[in-house]
């Protein structure tokens, strides 16, 4: 009864771990700047972390699995790229706005799931390590962004276009409101559903889970599909947002973003074990961290020291529950 009482205790901290780890946070940074707590402020936060955010959805699913995929950053510079160039050869053929728009983000989702599912293949089909896999196509998605834009960017002939990116719905930016549909989305199908039992069940172990009559192959491919949707949603956006894509810029270190907002949220490397709304959290304390450190006059070159000791403060918490 006594064990059974403590692993019931311990869920429950990892739970709300990074909750309490936001909270304490956000107080800080408000005791620091009297600034941190406007409205504006708080908003520009979200809207900040939105794009990672809604990739470290995606993120969770594969490392949950017991993946990882490094090529998240790259694979958005690829396919936003994708995505203007369809909304100008759709605008340039004298088709309305709303239709090069919505071509754009059907170019986007498409691109994003095509990538997704080839870095899928090759972990499951091919029998390669997702390490090595993921490390080889975030050479070749960045590598084809800068062939076709010739090291330069794609900018957009459609007005709407950028106005959709900063559209902001009841005060709210449209990133920030699709990240949270997402993940009420993402939540439900990870908790909830079959496919979330077993992506659990293979990321704890992979051998009992098929000997369970598990699809181990087919769960991680889903996962890796996800990542890849995700990634064409949020490249779409941030194309939106500057109505233009860079083919050298766009998506610099998202993945070390996604990994860390995944890993600060609560869930384990090793697989497993971990919840959507602690990799939103996570996200969001990153984007904490960025603006209080911006506010007090830290260094921007310092900030990635601080991101870098957070996510190793939080594998060695992690470490020591285990």
């Amino acid at each position: 009864m006594s064990a059974t009482l403590a692993f019931l205790q311990r869920v429950e901290k990892e739970r709300y771990a990074a909750f309490a780890a936001l909270a304490i946070l956000s107080i800080v940074s408000a005791l620091l700047s009297p600034f941190f707590l406007q409205w504006q402020n708080l908003l520009n936060i979200l809207r900040q972390v939105s794009y990672t955010g809604i990739i470290s959805l995606g993120m969770t699913f594969v490392i949950v699995s017991g993946g990882i995929d490094l090529s998240v950053g790259s694979m958005a510079a690829f396919v936003g790229s994708l995505a203007v160039l369809a909304l100008n050869a759709v605008s340039d053929a004298g088709l309305a706005q709303e239709t090069a728009v919505a071509a754009a983000i059907a170019c986007a989702v498409l691109a994003g799931l095509a990538c997704g599912l080839a870095n899928g293949l090759l972990v499951t089909k091919g029998r390669i390590a997702p390490f090595i896999v993921t490390l080889g196509t975030m050479a070749l998605f960045r590598s084809l962004s800068l062939y076709m834009a010739n090291a330069g960017e794609f900018r957009s002939v459609s007005s709407l276009f950028g106005e959709l990116g900063s559209a902001a719905p009841l005060g709210i930016p449209v990133p920030a409101l699709i990240l949270l549909g997402l993940a009420a989305a993402l939540a439900f199908v990870f908790a909830r559903t079959k496919y979330g039992r077993y992506t659990r069940a293979v990321g704890s172990n992979a051998r009992v889970a098929r000997y369970s009559a598990i699809n181990v192959d087919t769960t991680r491919l889903a996962a890796y599909t996800v990542t890849g949707l995700m990634v064409g949603i949020s490249a779409v956006l941030i194309a939106m947002r500057f109505n233009s894509v860079g083919s050298s810029t766009l998506g610099i270190n998202y993945e070390l973003d996604a990994i860390a907002a995944v890993i600060i949220g609560g869930t384990s490397m090793a697989g497993g074990r971990g919840t959507i709304w602690g990799t939103v959290v996570g996200a969001i304390t990153l984007g904490v961290i960025n603006n209080m450190l911006n506010m007090v006059g830290i260094s921007p070159y310092l900030q990635g020291t601080v991101k870098g000791l957070v996510i190793i403060g939080a594998v060695f918490i992690q470490r020591q529950r285990q």
